[in-house]
C-alpha cells in the first residue's frame, strides 16, 4: 500500500486494502464475535421501501460446501473460506411479506396497522401489481445493496471477502432445497481471510479514474 493511501481516512484506506479474495487460508478462521458483527452489518442494510425481500443463508456446514462447490465450477473459495454466505430472494413478493413488514413496523415504532394504512396501500398497489419477471429484478437488485454493505463492512473489520456470480442458481437452490421455499439464490459471498499464496493482493487495485466515472451537472 502506497503512502498516498495510508494517508487516507481509515475506512478509504479499508477499501483500498480489501480484493475479491481468490485462495483462503484454511488454518485461520473468523472468530464468532468478529462475524456476529458482520451479520448485523448486513441485517442493517438498506433496501428500498425497507423491504428486504430476501433471506440470507451462511453455510458453514463442509459437506453441504462440497456438494455447492461442484455447482459453482470447483472454486475453491466456496470450500476453504470460514463462511459462504448465500443472499436469496423471494421468488413471488406475497402480500403476508408486506404484511409482516408492516406488522414490524407497528410493534417497533408502537404504532398501529391503522396508522400504516397509506404505507400499506402503496407498498401493496406498488409491488403486488408487478409481474412475476418485474418482482425477481426488484428483489434481486435489493440483495445486491446487502453484498455491497457486506463488502464494505468486512473490509471495515479488517476480514476478507469475495462476491461471487459465478454458480449455477439453479442447483444452488435445489442443494439447498430453496425452490420449495418460495426463494431463489441470487449472489454469494465467502469470508475468510486471506492466503499469502494468493497473488492477486500484491496487486495495485485498478479502478476508472475520477475523470472518466464522474459527471458533475
Amino acid at each position: 500500500m502506497n503512502l498516498e493511501v495510508k494517508n487516507k481516512s481509515a475506512y478509504i484506506e479499508n477499501l483500498y486494502w480489501r480484493y475479491a479474495t481468490k485462495k483462503f487460508n484454511t488454518a485461520k478462521e473468523v472468530q464468532e464475535k468478529d462475524f456476529e458483527k458482520i451479520l448485523e452489518s448486513l441485517q442493517l442494510s438498506a433496501s428500498s421501501y425497507g423491504l428486504q425481500p430476501y433471506e440470507i443463508f451462511v453455510i458453514k456446514d463442509q459437506e453441504t460446501r462440497e456438494k455447492l462447490r461442484t455447482a459453482a465450477w470447483n472454486q475453491s473459495q466456496i470450500t476453504d473460506s470460514s463462511y459462504l454466505i448465500v443472499f436469496a430472494n423471494y421468488s413471488k413478493i406475497e402480500e403476508s411479506h408486506i404484511d409482516n413488514y408492516l406488522d414490524n413496523i407497528a410493534k417497533t415504532r408502537k404504532k398501529s396497522r391503522e396508522d400504516l394504512a397509506g404505507m400499506e396501500k402503496m407498498l401493496k398497489n406498488t409491488i403486488l401489481a408487478m409481474s412475476a419477471e418485474e418482482q425477481q429484478i426488484w428483489a434481486s437488485k435489493q440483495t445486491y445493496i446487502a453484498l455491497g454493505n457486506l463488502l464494505s463492512a468486512t473490509a471495515n473489520f479488517r476480514i476478507d471477502a469475495c462476491p461471487m456470480e459465478g454458480f449455477d442458481n439453479k442447483l444452488f437452490d435445489e442443494i439447498l432445497g430453496l425452490d420449495k421455499m418460495n426463494l431463489t439464490s441470487s449472489v454469494i459471498a465467502t469470508i475468510g481471510y486471506r492466503s499469502e499464496d494468493d497473488l492477486l493482493q500484491y496487486q495495485e487495485k485498478v479502478r476508472k479514474n475520477r475523470a472518466d466515472l464522474f459527471h458533475f451537472i
